[in-house]
């Protein structure tokens, strides 16, 4: 593996560390800690979640149209989700928040679609075939190790009794760091390279569309386990030397799964492998309702947790193999109806939750897995009479 595809994958990797683990998914470890010092409520906490999801559909549905150069999209997105990400430790007014959380969404988008196109166009052309698949996991394992680093971060502040305000200032500082130790690389490697990133115009035909829809149907399915595991988990685990490790545990499987997913796809094909993916998802999603108690909060986080970054994966080469040239815009769309789904869940869990807690939301997001599942199922063709 050369040394070139291999800072590219790191630099991959340290990027969405930063736009997922931190700008997306930050919210969920704070979530109790906001409970606790800010007086946030679940329904309020779902608004909030909700704002962000908006901000990354936004940002899906911008980076279809943007004419930038991927480095500046890129450097763009990450100074907005450390800034963003500081700020919310410096303010304590929830509208405020909504706002804070829309922008940190919108440039994580922005980072996961540019970084991830830039890291897999490179790999195309520089690294042979037999790479491509480790590389490409390297680069997707990012988001579980942000995940797992703020998880980590969360967890001994909460057992320090720490305030969320430090963990939100510790946060920002990290992805300040984190996205300075890149920042020179994405110009270098961009010298010379193409300035849009639209790319080829993609083919919105009826398997594009499944994909979108797919997409979006694995972002409302997944979202809602990812936005409130720790709140459960805390419901069911009151020590938080205990709960707050439910989140870092999610994060490590997601990382690792990448992995596993690079080496089964050699096998399974990228389509079966993300039919199984919404299946064994589906299994998780329900876990906290079929085993009540700590027990099920863990089971979850490792089946969600070790697929949800494998099915975005293998649904990103899934874009590349349909669309070819066009891919770039396709996962746009599909970034785009992820997001949507995934302001739906939160939402659903704002409208039942106060009522009747986090059962019926589960079960619709289950649901909705496994008949994605089946919809992605090879379409027969019929043949024609002779």
């Amino acid at each position: 593996m050369s040394d070139r595809s291999t800072r590219v994958a790191i630099c991959g990797l340290v990027a969405l560390a930063v736009a997922m683990g931190i700008g997306r998914f930050a919210f969920t470890p704070l979530l109790p800690m906001m409970q606790g010092d800010a007086g946030l409520t679940v329904v309020q906490g779902g608004w909030l979640a909700s704002a962000n999801y908006i901000g990354y559909l936004a940002g899906g549905l911008s980076a279809v149209a943007l004419r930038m150069p991927a480095a500046r999209a890129i450097h763009l997105g990450l100074a907005i989700v450390a800034g963003s990400t500081l700020a919310m430790g410096l303010v304590s007014s929830l509208p405020a928040w909504f706002v804070l959380r829309a922008l940190a969404g919108l440039a994580s988008a922005w980072v996961l679609i540019y970084a991830s196109s830039w890291c897999l166009d490179r790999f195309e052309h520089a690294a042979p075939a037999r790479e491509r698949a480790l590389l490409s996991a390297t680069v997707f394992a990012g988001v579980g190790v942000g995940i797992a680093v703020a998880g980590a971060f969360c967890a001994l502040l909460l057992t320090a009794r720490a305030s969320s305000t430090s963990a939100w200032l510790g946060l920002g500082i990290v992805a300040l760091a984190a996205s300075a130790s890149i920042w020179r690389q994405f110009q270098r490697a961009s010298a010379g390279a193409p300035a849009t990133p639209g790319g080829a115009r993609a083919r919105w035909d009826l398997e594009s569309i499944r994909l979108i829809v797919c997409y979006g149907v694995f972002g409302f399915g997944y979202i809602i386990p990812a936005t409130f595991l720790s709140a459960m988990a805390r419901e069911a685990a009151s020590d938080p030397a205990i709960y707050g490790w439910s989140w870092p545990l999610f994060g490590a499987a997601a990382a690792a799964s990448t992995f596993l997913a690079a080496a089964l796809r050699r096998v399974l094909g990228e389509r079966s492998l993300w039919i199984a993916g919404h299946l064994v998802m589906a299994a998780g999603v329900v876990m906290p309702m079929l085993w009540p108690g700590f027990g099920g909060i863990v089971v979850s986080a490792l089946l969600v947790g070790g697929t949800f970054m494998a099915v975005t994966m293998v649904g990103m080469q899934e874009a590349r193999r349909v669309a070819g040239p066009g891919a770039r815009a396709l996962i746009a769309a599909m970034t785009s109806a992820f997001a949507a789904g995934q302001i739906a869940g939160p939402l659903l869990v704002s409208a039942l939750a106060a009522r009747h807690g986090f059962t019926p939301a589960l079960l619709i997001a289950g649901g909705a897995l496994v008949a994605s599942a089946v919809a992605l199922l090879p379409i027969p063709t019929m043949k024609r009479p002779p």
